[in-house]
């Protein structure tokens, strides 16, 4: 061996040896604890870094609708979307996102999904027994509570009972829950149409329920569907769903109330407390913990 090449050996050796060193000083050295305000920075700084578009504006959902906002919203497309929902800790399936709209003040939120289940049938809009759907309800989340175990959910009862609007299509919801002292409220309007259902899902502080409430109506006053989507376009022949309005509704419990549960932590960090829609949920300080500190977590921003 030249002379060269060992003396090259050497230095090789004798980096890779303070490389690995080092690298065992940093492993060993703990990371600085983040306090509340800093992990707030940093979420709000990896939530700002997405694909936003400012209102005021009008962006698609899909290739099914559009929706209208004004410059007091801001909004994702459904790439953004299901990167926000990755970021959050969402499990479920993201694959029928279309998209999110963000009001900006107050940071309340709409998911926008659609649900390929075809045309949905009104007969049943002078129907819907709120009664009975409520103790639907209630067995629903007892049947989840005794399978998943941990602190049980309470069905409170109803913000608003389901109602059906004829001439818009849209079927309009909100059933509030408790669990662990907390209480929240998962807040769905289905919007029908032609080939299927868009679903919007309210995500904010029960507290400012009231208040966001018919903002959240203007905003689905902008939503429209594209030609032949719409409601009034149905022809026979077109797929039609296997069960009415009723069944939406109850949707929501057995299916819908455990979505976007860690969305809305997400969310709801920017605000005094953490309240969050239904179901699978866990500390607050054990998720930012390991929001911030596992490697898989850190490189989602």
């Amino acid at each position: 061996m030249s002379f060269r090449s060992s003396f090259g050996s050497t230095l090789l050796v004798l980096w890779f040896g303070c490389f690995l060193t080092s690298g065992a000083l940093r492993a060993a050295t703990p990371e600085p604890e983040l306090s509340e305000s800093e992990r707030k920075a940093k979420v709000e700084a990896a939530v700002n870094r997405l694909p936003w578009i400012k209102g005021p504006g009008q962006s698609q959902l899909g290739t099914r609708a559009a929706l209208k906002y004004s410059g007091d919203y801001r909004f994702l497309e459904a790439g953004g979307a299901k990167k926000y929902l990755k970021m959050s800790g969402n499990e479920v399936d993201q694959s029928d996102i279309l998209g999110m709209v963000e009001q900006v003040t107050d940071k309340w939120w709409v998911v926008f999904e659609f649900e390929d289940i075809g045309y949905v049938k009104d007969d049943e809009k002078n129907k819907l027994d709120a009664e009975k759907i409520l103790k639907s309800y209630e067995e629903s989340i007892a049947a989840r509570n005794e399978s998943r175990g941990g602190p049980p959910t309470r069905v409170v009862g109803w913000h608003t009972k389901p109602n059906y609007n004829e001439k818009t299509h849209n079927l309009e919801w909100a059933m509030i829950f408790e669990n662990s002292g907390s209480k929240y409220v998962n807040y769905k309007v289905k919007l029908l149409g032609r080939h299927g259902v868009i679903e919007g899902t309210w995500v904010g502080d029960l507290e400012q329920l009231d208040v966001a409430a018919p903002a959240f109506r203007q905003v689905l006053n902008d939503f429209s569907y594209g030609g032949g989507e719409t409601y009034a376009e149905y022809r026979a022949g077109d797929k039609v769903a296997k069960y009415g309005l009723g069944a939406l509704v109850l949707g929501g419990a057995v299916i819908g109330a455990a979505k976007f549960g860690l969305l809305a932590k997400f969310l709801l960090f920017f605000k005094k407390g953490i309240k969050f829609i239904v179901l699978g949920v866990v500390a607050l300080g054990a998720w930012i913990k390991k929001l911030f500190t596992e490697k898989k977590r850190k490189d989602d921003f």
